[in-house]
């Protein structure tokens, strides 16, 4: 027997972790004075929450926060400046990582689930000049672990229409460097602003938010990520939307955004409802199915 669970981060009354029912009940401050927390991660075998804090920008110091489901035991397992501003975070339960995208940072990393290991897997730039550069800046992150690919975002600036959407191999070629691998792929590009992202494997769909100008700003999109087909948007009409979730099980998913509503939707984006409102401003949300 296994029940769903919400685990969803609001940056605004100084930085919170709270949980909810699907339906939008039972909500639950697990954990409070996260320095901006932005993305959310359920390990249900150890019974786990993670989280990425982005720090002050300016100042290089983000972390990787865990905390037990019901918020005790409170540990940073990748310390202060690591990891630059961390984003999107996201669990792979096979090979055991932690992969998160790096936004000023201008990488893509991971490390084992105990936070040792940091590895950066993709760097799309260094330096002061480069950090200026909003088309460089990772943000979404998702794992094919059985097919060994990695995806990300780079959003570029607000509204730009720069955004992209690119894919590589996990692991790294030989003779290649994080800076320097030839593998590089661009899925989608002149996005308005990619955020988040989901992987639905079974259908081999990419799922992600976007905060950029409607009317393909402020949705909810998919794409196959085999052939060429252009992106559909699913939902629209978003508050500068940020985070998503999938019930692939359940064929639903989940966003949040900066305007503080909860929505659900049916995996085409049907059926969209509104769970909660007037939360604060929201960025990251994960499902995880949870022993009753």
């Amino acid at each position: 027997m296994s029940a769903g669970r919400l685990f969803m981060l609001e940056i605004s009354g100084g930085g919170r972790v709270v949980s909810l029912n699907p339906d939008g009940s039972g909500k639950a401050v697990l954990v409070t004075g996260c320095r901006i927390p932005d993305g959310v991660a359920v390990d249900v075998e150890n019974g786990y929450v993670y989280w990425t804090d982005m720090g002050n920008p300016p100042a290089d110091d983000g972390a990787i926060e865990r905390a037990d489901l019901d918020g005790a035991n409170r540990v940073t397992i990748v310390p202060s400046g690591v990891t630059y501003t961390p984003k999107q975070l996201q669990l792979e339960p096979v090979g055991r990582k932690l992969y998160w995208s790096d936004r000023e940072g201008m990488r893509v990393m991971r490390c084992d689930l105990d936070g040792s290991h940091v590895e950066t897997l993709v760097q799309t730039g260094e330096g002061d000049d480069d950090r200026r550069d909003q088309t460089r800046w990772c943000v979404g992150v998702a794992v094919d672990a059985a097919g060994g690919q990695l995806y990300w975002t780079q959003k570029g600036p607000s509204d730009g229409g720069l955004g992209r959407i690119l894919r590589a191999a996990i692991e790294l070629p030989a003779g290649a460097t994080a800076a320097e691998r030839r593998d590089v792929e661009v899925l989608f590009d002149g996005l308005p602003e990619p955020i988040d992202l989901e992987l639905d494997l079974a259908t081999r769909t990419l799922y992600w938010t976007d905060r950029g100008d409607p009317p393909r700003g402020n949705t909810v999109n998919r794409a196959p990520v085999d052939g060429s087909r252009e992106p559909e948007i699913l939902c629209n009409h978003l508050m500068e939307g940020i985070g998503i979730a999938l019930d692939r099980r359940g064929g639903r998913m989940f966003i949040t955004d900066l305007a503080g509503s909860v929505y659900e939707a049916g995996m085409d984006g049907s059926g969209r409802r509104v769970l909660r409102v007037a939360q604060g401003n929201l960025t990251g949300i994960a499902y995880a199915e949870l022993a009753a």
